[in-house]
C-alpha cells in the first residue's frame, strides 16, 4: 500500500490512495497563509487518530458481538506556535449510540487503547481519549 502526494499549488495537495484510487485534497489553514478550503495536514492527523481509535473498537465490538454501528469520534486539536508550531493535543470524544454491558465497554475501551495511530504519536503531543455510552 502506497500513498502519493503531489503539490497543486498555492499551498494545496492532492493525496491518492493507490488500492482505491480515492483522493483527498489538503489546504494549509488561514493562519499559515493558506485558503482553508480543505483538511490541513494536521486536520488529517486528528482525524487519523479518530478513525483508527473507532476502528479498532470496531474489530473489538465484532470480536464480542455487541453493536458498534453509528459510533462517533470527534477530536478537537490544540496547536501551539512556540518554540516551533505544532499540534499540541488531541482531545477525542467517542460516542457510542448502544447500550453494552460494562464488561464489553471495558474492552472495548481497552481496545481503543491499541490504535496504532496513538502510538506513533510524540509524547509531546497530550492525548486524551474520553468515552461517551448510550
Amino acid at each position: 500500500m502506497a500513498v502519493e502526494m503531489t503539490y497543486e499549488g498555492d499551498l494545496r495537495c492532492r493525496i491518492s490512495h493507490d488500492l482505491s484510487g480515492d483522493e483527498i485534497l489538503t489546504d494549509a489553514p488561514p493562519e499559515r497563509e493558506g485558503r482553508g478550503a480543505g483538511f490541513s495536514p494536521t486536520d488529517l492527523l486528528a482525524a487519523s487518530l479518530g478513525s483508527c481509535i473507532l476502528s479498532v473498537m470496531a474489530i473489538a465490538a465484532r470480536v464480542q458481538k455487541a453493536p458498534f454501528e453509528g459510533a462517533t469520534a470527534q477530536v478537537a486539536k490544540t496547536m501551539r506556535d512556540k518554540p516551533s508550531r505544532r499540534v499540541a493535543a488531541l482531545d477525542v470524544t467517542i460516542r457510542v449510540p448502544h447500550a453494552l454491558p460494562p464488561l464489553t465497554r471495558t474492552k472495548l475501551e481497552r481496545a481503543a487503547a491499541t490504535c496504532p495511530v496513538k502510538h506513533a504519536l510524540s509524547k509531546d503531543v497530550a492525548v486524551t481519549v474520553t468515552f461517551e455510552w448510550a
